[in-house]
């Protein structure tokens, strides 16, 4: 199938790519998944589907700020806390 070139709704994928922190053919592909599931095929639902995921993943990154998450990334595993590298 030949990638969709409609210009809001590859802007809608890149901001969603943006606020995930992922790859522009990682969130098509999310949003192409979406849209299967619920059925949609034209270029107008695509871009609902795109619209309420890119509000959800703004939603569920305002209610965790960077930091924290940052903070989650780099705490080490209780089994590999006193894991030291050796040069």
């Amino acid at each position: 199938m030949a990638a969709i070139q409609d210009r809001d709704y590859l802007r809608l994928c890149a901001e969603l790519a943006s606020v995930l922190s992922i790859s522009q053919a990682s969130a098509r592909r999310r949003v192409d998944q979406q849209a299967a599931q619920g059925g949609a095929r034209d270029v107008e639902s695509r871009k609902a589907v795109a619209t309420s995921l890119l509000e959800a993943a703004r939603t569920q990154q305002g209610q965790r700020s960077a930091c924290k998450n940052l903070d989650t990334l780099l705490e080490a595993d209780p089994k590999d806390e006193h894991f030291m590298l050796e040069d």
